[in-house]
């Protein structure tokens, strides 16, 4: 009961600091090494088990922070920079602008900003069935879909609340999370992805779409924000017809190299190919070595500045989630899970409220799903009811607790490449994220049979 206590008291602290304007990043890698410390202090192991110990718990607290920032920045950090110096080349050739310039004349029959957004949430959500990550996927977006969005009238938090929140329902068959799930209901994978968890899934996107309509209106008027569409008089740019694919050839190529259609291969790589390809092109337009490389300046500064301002963001969101984790605040929650007991539909709701009050506070939707998935078996045993039951609610809402967690690495990377606060982007999509919990519950509660 202490560890919980105490990670819920440094909880508070840390989102205090923040709303008061305090740097998110350094309030949260002091959050996280406080938690750290504690934990030292009790003489339990603050390193996860891939990472190799010290041999002293004070001196693993920072080696930690160097694992962290081997990992988030060269796998997950070097993606988001990349992807940044992506979409900063192509605001600077103006592919970005031709691609509005075009797709604004078919789309002017659609008079609704709000409509092109549902419209836009829909596409986004279709892509997470071609990239598993939530945070990947979101990076994606917000290099591709985010300023098409905002130069066609949509605000820069309704954009970015849109580019987070596709991944917080899963679609995917065959995603990690769903192959352990139907493990855990002792189901066939096909019979619990397609039958079960496809038409719970699809009723919550439907009603977080209509909910991402009113949500983000509302805010916009609210804050006086006005909608502006640009117009084709005031787009400027004498890029060819052409640039226009451009800004969508990461999405292409993550749908081309899947390991179906050709060999598989990591966004980073296909983001390389990209710009080599917008390089060959621009080099024929503007017939000048030197201007080619002046210009892929901006590509390299973008990439600093995502590492500046995205990057460390999670660098520091991952050490404050480890030292909720290490401290035993899960490892509580799942006690008081335990302890309750009691019918089916109560303990379905309690694990629903458990996995996302723990998404919500690591960050991480893995983590809480994992560790809470264990108690299934067992749990729909002892209540003679059918674990399914139990399991899709918690899978839901393990992400969709993540969705709305300003710690987490998706709505990070959001917030920092659209220049906003987390906590900005989390009430953009708080809405739409307690619809769509709501959904599956009622869904889940119909649908599978107790």
């Amino acid at each position: 009961m202490l560890e919980l206590l105490i990670g819920a008291a440094v909880t508070v602290l840390v989102g205090r600091a923040i709303f008061k304007g305090y740097s998110a990043t350094g309030v949260l890698l002091g959050g996280g090494l406080l938690l750290l410390a504690i934990t030292a202090l009790m003489g339990k192991p603050v390193l996860p088990a891939k990472v190799a110990s010290t041999g002293y718990l004070a001196t693993d607290i920072f080696e930690y922070i160097r694992f962290l920032l081997n990992d988030r920045g060269g796998g997950l950090g070097m993606m988001i920079m990349v992807l940044c110096g992506f979409a900063g080349y192509m605001s600077h050739i103006g592919a970005n602008d031709k691609l509005v310039l075009l797709a604004s004349k078919p789309l002017k029959v659609i008079k609704s900003p709000y409509l092109l957004l549902v419209a836009a949430y829909l596409v986004a959500c279709a892509m997470s069935l071609a990239v598993s990550s939530a945070t990947g996927l979101g990076v994606l977006l917000m290099a591709t879909l985010f300023p098409l969005m905002v130069n066609m009238g949509i605000s820069r938090g309704a954009a970015a609340a849109v580019c987070a929140s596709p991944a917080a329902i899963i679609l995917s068959p065959t995603s990690g999370d769903v192959v352990l799930a139907a493990k855990s209901a002792n189901m066939e994978l096909i019979d619990f992805a397609f039958k079960l968890t496809l038409p719970v899934s699809l009723a919550a996107i439907a009603c977080m779409a209509i909910a991402h309509f009113f949500w983000q209106r509302y805010l916009d008027r609210r804050s006086g924000e006005t909608m502006h569409r640009m117009e084709e008089g005031e787009i400027k740019t004498n890029a060819p017809a052409l640039y226009a694919l451009l800004p969508f050839t990461p999405i292409i190529g993550v749908l081309i190299f899947d390991g179906k259609w050709g060999p598989k291969l990591d966004i980073v790589t296909i983001i390389v190919i990209c710009m080599v390809l917008a390089c060959a092109l621009e080099l024929i337009r503007v017939r000048s070595s030197k201007l080619l490389l002046d210009g892929l300046t901006v590509c390299w500064r973008n990439m600093a500045d995502a590492f500046s301002g995205v990057v460390m963001l999670l660098v520091g969101a991952g050490v404050f989630a480890q030292g909720l984790m290490t401290i035993g605040f899960i490892a509580n929650l799942l006690t008081h899970v335990q302890d309750l007991g009691t019918g089916g539909m109560i303990i379905m709701l309690s694990l629903v409220v458990i996995t996302t009050l723990a998404a919500f506070t690591t960050g991480s939707g893995n983590a809480p799903f994992y560790a809470f998935v264990e108690l299934i078996p067992n749990l729909a045993t002892s209540l003679g009811i059918n674990p399914a039951y139990l399991v899709i609610p918690m899978l839901q809402a393990s992400n969709l607790g993540r969705t709305v967690s300003p710690v987490s690495g998706v709505v990070v990377a959001c917030s920092g490449m659209a220049k906003l606060s987390p906590f900005e982007v989390v009430k953009r999509t708080s809405v739409p994220v307690a619809v769509g919990l709501l959904v599956v519950i009622i869904a889940t509660e119909i649908m599978v049979p107790a």
